[in-house]
């Protein structure tokens, strides 16, 4: 396994760090070519329940792409297409896992790193966060996903505003434009991510997987049920969590889903 990326779980809660503390994480092809299957690996093991994005090193979650690269992997369209594609496997693998993630922002969160960040589901950011889009700053065009997600959560006049200037936001901006959850002083933020992971894992699972997946579709643009999604509500009557939900609020006692 590469070292620049690292994977840890405890009980139910994988944690994935970007490790490149040297050059405050900055992306490399390495390491989009690595979280695809890593992704996929977290997303299919039953044993977790929850996943936490961050970067090494306490000073960024991830500086954007590493441009040492630039010349070789981005020098022309055709050699950009190759390298464009493998960064939207990894943001789109990353926004369709059934689990939900969360981004942990120690730092800089810029560039690719924002593009993370905003693939994941939730966002907890320390005092010190500075978060910035800056293909304005390179001559580069941001992806219309990636753009969507950034929609999502500003709207479209602050989001032209974000990749037009490319300027640096920082941590209470972020929490006021809802590019930030919360925002934590430094040292409380691991514990507070972790508590948070810890919560959402004691939950019953096909809740909070189900709960992902009609707010994916609401963003997206639909705003009535349809069969698949009166599916999804209808046979949660039909689980274990169900029947251990309402044995539990019965006997005023907590509930041990599984």
């Amino acid at each position: 396994m590469s070292d620049e990326v690292l994977i840890s779980t405890k009980g139910s809660i994988a944690t994935v760090t970007l490790n490149r503390p040297s050059v405050h994480n900055a992306l490399n092809v390495r390491t989009y070519e690595r979280l695809p299957r890593i992704f996929k690996q977290i997303d299919e093991d039953p044993k977790i329940k929850v996943m936490i994005l961050r970067g090494a090193g306490g000073k960024a979650f991830a500086s954007g792409a590493d441009i040492t690269e630039f010349e070789r992997e981005r020098g022309n369209a055709a050699a950009a297409k190759v390298y464009n594609e493998k960064v939207a496997n990894a943001e789109q693998t990353l926004e369709g896992m059934g689990k939900p993630t969360i981004a942990m922002i120690h730092g800089y969160c810029i560039g690719g790193g924002a593009g993370l960040a905003l693939a994941c589901d939730i966002r907890f950011a320390d005092e010190n966060a500075r978060f910035a889009i800056t293909p304005a700053k390179l001559g580069l065009v941001y992806s219309l996903e990636s753009t969507r997600r950034l929609v999502e959560l500003v709207g479209p006049s602050r989001s032209k505003w974000i990749l037009m200037s490319g300027l640096p936001l920082g941590a209470s901006r972020c929490l006021e434009l809802g590019l930030f959850d919360e925002v934590f002083e430094k040292a409380l933020l691991q514990d507070a991510t972790v508590s948070l992971a810890e919560t959402i894992s004691t939950r019953a699972q096909v809740s909070v997987r189900a709960a992902k997946e009609m707010v994916r579709r609401v963003a997206l643009g639909q705003v009535r049920d349809d069969a698949e999604t009166i599916d999804i509500r209808n046979s949660s009557f039909d689980t274990e969590d169900f029947k251990e939900g309402v044995k539990s609020f019965l006997a005023k006692r907590a509930p041990n889903f599984k």
